[in-house]
């Protein structure tokens, strides 16, 4: 997590992990992430989901979990309607390791 002046002015946080998603505290903003809308931070250590960085002021990226966000995306997620779907294994070709879309 990123913060200036030791401590204070804290710009990006994790508040709170649930079973159903996690709480954000974003440049004075909260923000709820269900993982039914960001199934990647489902089933991921607690480390990982709380290493957090907030980079240019307006996109957040989880180091551990490869994950980027823009705060445009939390506060309109209207304007971003495609999903992030998880790919069951039986969808994964072996002879080739390559991911096949769901359908």
């Amino acid at each position: 997590m990123k913060s200036l002046k030791h401590g204070k002015n804290i710009l990006v946080s994790v508040e709170n992990i649930t079973p159903v998603g996690i709480w954000l505290f974003v440049k004075e903003k909260e923000y709820f992430l269900r993982y039914e809308d960001y199934p990647y931070f489902k089933d991921q250590t607690l480390s990982s989901i709380q290493n957090v960085q907030l980079l240019h002021g307006y996109h957040l990226y989880w180091t551990e979990l490869d994950v980027d966000l823009e705060i445009d995306n939390l506060e309109n997620p209207e304007k971003y309607p495609l999903k992030s779907k998880t790919v069951k294994p039986h969808l994964i070709s072996h002879s080739t390791e390559r991911r096949i879309a769901a359908r």
